[in-house]
């Protein structure tokens, strides 16, 4: 089938304007009229790495990488140096890339279905509408299930969204068991040819082991539909909490199998360096990004396109 990918470049570098001041802009500042770089400078810029969300440990290896390729190069230029960090940023990101995405395996599984998962104010919501407006325009029928039954509002917001998206969704009585929802959801999907289902969850704190649990039950009910199911479980991260993504990845990853992330709401936040700390440290996959709030603004990750929009 035919490929889709939602990326809009210039939408993309203009999302990333706040993250890169406060680290590409910082470290060009840095090297700026410097005629060679010592270890002195160096140390500054592994600060910058440090307090720009990529985490401890993730801004070493790259001080310490730059370190080993200047040795051995005799270019000790400011160039080289803002060069050969995001080369490194670069293969942070595209070692934890996805070789297939679900574009590519929805003719194998038939319905393919995805699992949304969060906290609260993360941006669920408008995420699964994207993502069903991303899916739409790529030709496919998607249903969407909307499974958190804990929130009034939660299906008054996703039944607009899907509105938004022109998909079907499956509701239910606020209050009923969610994996009910999910199990007819699917059922419906079977039964009308869809080609993609989108479950939502309730959003819960990753510290509320009772509603985490439920998402244990959801799998084991809607595997009873299609013993494959979930194809993958996404976690819907907010760019702006910064370590508090790496630490829901971390929570979340205990009661379910994350195959990706999607990071809302990159456009807002200087802290979009968390995503090189997130694919370094729990080896989990970007898969979307949000760089706005219309129903187009859900782009596909590509993790040489983050680094050039981060650079120019």
């Amino acid at each position: 089938m035919k490929l889709f990918k939602n990326v809009n470049f210039d939408k993309l570098k203009s999302g990333l304007n706040k993250t890169r001041d406060k680290l590409v802009n910082r470290i060009t500042e840095t090297l700026s009229g410097k005629a060679q770089i010592d270890d002195a400078t160096l140390e500054e810029i592994e600060e910058i790495l440090i307090t720009s969300d990529l985490g401890y440990d993730t801004a070493i290896d790259i001080i310490e990488k730059t370190r080993v390729t200047l040795k051995s190069d005799k270019d000790r230029s400011d160039l080289n140096v803002l060069a050969t960090i995001k080369k490194e940023l670069e293969l942070i990101l595209e070692s934890y890339a996805v070789e297939q995405t679900e574009f590519e395996l929805v003719e194998k599984y038939n319905p393919f279905v995805i699992l949304i998962v969060g906290v609260n104010g993360a941006g669920k919501t408008t995420t699964i509408g994207k993502l069903a407006r991303n899916y739409k325009n790529a030709g496919l029928k998607v249903i969407i299930g909307s499974a958190d039954t804990f929130r009034a509002a939660a299906n008054e917001q996703l039944e607009i969204w899907a509105n938004r998206a022109g998909v079907e969704i499956v509701q239910s009585v606020t209050g009923n068991d969610p994996s009910s929802v999910a199990f007819d959801t699917i059922t419906l999907a079977k039964e009308k040819g869809a080609d993609i289902v989108i479950i939502d969850t309730a959003g819960r704190l990753h510290t509320k082991n009772n509603l985490m649990n439920e998402l244990s039950k959801i799998k084991r009910v809607i595997a009873k539909v299609v013993d494959y199911a979930p194809n993958e479980t996404f976690l819907v991260v907010d760019g702006n909490t910064g370590q508090n993504a790496l630490t829901q990845a971390k929570e979340f990853g205990k009661f379910t199998d994350i195959t990706g992330l999607i990071v809302t709401k990159l456009d807002g936040t200087a802290k979009g360096g968390i995503l090189f700390q997130i694919c370094a440290e729990k080896n989990i996959p970007i898969r979307y990004i949000g760089v706005g709030e219309g129903i187009d603004d859900l782009q596909t990750f590509d993790p040489k396109n983050y680094v050039k929009a981060l650079f120019e």
